[in-house]
């Protein structure tokens, strides 16, 4: 625990808090280093950041940075809430 909190520059209580679900997941360049660490694979990283933002009840934390300057991914984000698309349509 403590190598992986040093890996992270967090402390070892700090990083077992969140491992108990005592504290919010990592933050974005802690949780993207954690999956270098761990070799983590496309899928398992998506996994954790959903995951992570199921845990903090907003969208997964590495879709943000991604969205903002991109407005076309905010219009077919709305579009597909008013239209109450699923993954079928």
């Amino acid at each position: 625990m403590r190598k992986m909190a040093d890996l992270l520059e967090c402390s070892a209580a700090f990083l077992s808090d969140v491992e108990k679900d005592r504290r919010n997941p990592l933050d974005i360049k802690r949780m993207e280093k954690l999956a270098d660490i761990l070799s983590l694979s496309k899928e398992d990283r998506t996994t954790m950041f959903n995951l992570a933002g199921e845990k903090r009840d907003t969208i997964a934390p590495d879709l943000p940075e991604y969205i903002k300057p991109r407005d076309y991914v905010s219009v077919a984000l709305r579009t597909a809430r008013d239209l109450d698309a699923d993954e079928a349509d």
